[in-house]
């Protein structure tokens, strides 16, 4: 079935997209390794235990769950997140797209992530 190259619809998406020429759908394409999007990122992931990732290869999260119990004002919360997300420093598609590309091992970029099926990978 032919397919059409489909404009991004935002800033920041990630997904190389393209349409049945009969309307009937589309598909799409992250290719992280090949082409790292970390720097234009604007995806957050919460967990059900209260933890916040700031990408989907992260090895750690930051813990809102303990601030949310204690009450803590929404306010706060939204600047506690604000301080985590502007402080990111996540690399790890850029990281691994250069190893990658000089033949390096990428094995220790790997070594501590989380799995994304417990972050909605």
């Amino acid at each position: 079935m032919p397919l059409v190259q489909v404009a991004p619809t935002y800033s920041g998406e990630v997904a190389d997209r393209w349409a049945y020429a009969d309307g009937s759908g589309e598909v799409g394409v992250i290719a992280s390794v090949t082409q790292p999007f970390c720097r234009d990122c604007t995806r957050a992931r919460l967990t059900a235990d209260g933890q916040l990732y700031t990408c989907l290869f992260a090895s750690s999260g930051h813990d809102l769950r303990g601030p949310v119990r204690a009450g803590t004002a929404d306010d706060e919360l939204m600047r506690q997140i604000t301080e985590v997300w502007t402080a990111r420093t996540d690399r790890y598609s850029d990281l691994r797209s250069a190893a990658t590309s000089r033949a390096l091992p990428v094995i220790a970029l790997d070594a501590n992530r989380v799995e994304m099926s417990r972050i909605g990978g």
